[in-house]
């Protein structure tokens, strides 16, 4: 593997005004790349989808392309992937789709990890139509979701288990494999949000075990959308409301109206860099599935070396509390201080050009379990164009901050 942040760097125009950015879970930084696929479409020969013209086909050709880069990016199929505004949006346009077959007695589980995307659209829904909603509670001290949590509010009666492969507030990835699998046993669906894990892991929806998966281009290096996957045949059973002219067509029966084609250029160029991050998996003869593979591999190492140079520069500095403990983690670390507020510190640390927000970042249920109430705490997250002089400008800002 050969990871080099210095070329990474390059690509990022954002990165020129000075700043070290630390929001990259609230999404990150966009490299020149993205961009350009971006105008190049939007300005270039587009119309609607069609076979006749350049800029019917052009369209046409953007749309399949998106499809196939989201798939090999999560390892499914491309007929399953659904472009949404948000990874909101389309939650909550799903859970809408699936209630429809819901009935008293009915049960969901939802969990106080989840950002509030994948909490709030089920529990509205089962009120909607009398299902009963069952909480699995993570461990305050540990940060951990342990399966048995979830597992033990499963029933005969479940039909949804909505869940996070990582927390986007404390970086805590629970055992979606064990989860899953539990949840299939009892008949229950599993619906996974992913967009805070897809910043950091690969996400392999065959071994995951999830029945759908969201995710937000903008959290890993794409422009604001947001993309919902699911096996095909699995979309084929469910019928939203929709215009009577429009397709009936798997996926395209959940993507309402013209789609944006100039972002759908920009996630697939977003895929294409993450591809690239790994050197040497860049100019290789291979699937991009394997370069992605390669690449992201390179970026948890090399994120994974910066956390750990953050976590023992955070110990040696007095009156922090890091709330991120699980043993398997994303490298974003949510802190409080003693005798400061972490709105405050955000604040100083912006004096120095180092951006760390505050805040509960919708994981309301999060903030309040780890009795933060609904002010949560500062956030800091790693992305790929995180470097060691960042971690250190970041360090220098908190003891200056804190002294």
């Amino acid at each position: 593997m050969a990871y080099d942040v210095a070329r990474i760097r390059s690509q990022f125009p954002s990165l020129d005004f000075g700043w070290a950015q630390f929001d990259g879970p609230g999404g990150t930084q966009t490299p020149r790349a993205v961009g350009d696929a971006v105008a190049s479409v939007l300005t270039g020969p587009l119309s609607n989808r069609g076979t006749i013209g350049e800029s019917e086909v052009r369209a046409e050709e953007t749309v399949h392309g998106f499809r196939l880069a989201v798939a090999d990016l999560v390892n499914a199929h491309p007929a399953g992937v659904v472009h949404g505004r948000s990874a909101t949006q389309l939650t909550y346009d799903f859970s809408r789709h699936l209630s429809r077959d819901w009935a008293p007695g009915d049960e969901v589980v939802v969990t106080r990890l989840d950002h509030d995307a994948n909490v709030r659209p089920w529990v509205q829904a089962a009120e909607r139509v009398g299902a009963t909603v069952r909480w699995a509670d993570f461990d305050p001290e540990s940060g951990e979701l342990p399966t048995d949590a979830v597992t033990s509010v499963l029933s005969s009666r479940t039909r949804m288990v909505a869940v996070t492969a990582a927390s986007n507030l404390i970086g805590t990835m629970p055992d979606i494999p064990g989860i899953a699998a539990r949840a299939h046993a009892v008949g229950a669906l599993v619906y996974v949000d992913g967009v805070h894990y897809t910043a950091h892991e690969l996400p392999d929806l065959v071994t995951l075990g999830a029945d759908f998966f969201t995710c937000s281009p903008y959290k890993f290096l794409g422009p604001h959308c947001g993309v919902l996957i699911a096996r095909p045949e699995l979309l084929e059973t469910i019928v939203p409301d929709k215009l009577l002219p429009a397709t009936d067509v798997v996926p395209e029966r959940f993507e309402f109206g013209t789609l944006p084609y100039e972002l759908l250029a920009g996630v697939t160029a977003a895929v294409d860099v993450l591809a690239a991050l790994d050197t040497e998996a860049a100019g290789a003869a291979m699937s991009r599935r394997n370069r992605l593979v390669a690449s992201y591999a390179a970026l948890h190492d090399h994120e994974d070396a910066l956390r750990v140079r953050l976590e023992d520069g955070l110990a040696e500095l007095p009156g922090i509390t890091v709330w991120s403990r699980a043993a398997r983690r994303t490298p974003t670390l949510l802190m409080t201080f003693d005798g400061h507020a972490a709105s405050d510190i955000t604040r100083s640390l912006a004096h120095g050009r180092v951006l760390a927000p505050s805040g509960n970042f919708y994981a309301l249920e999060v903030s309040r379990h780890l009795g933060l109430g609904d002010d949560g705490g500062l956030r800091v997250g790693l992305a790929p164009y995180t470097d060691a002089s960042d971690v250190e400008r970041l360090l220098d800002g908190l003891r200056a901050a804190l002294s």
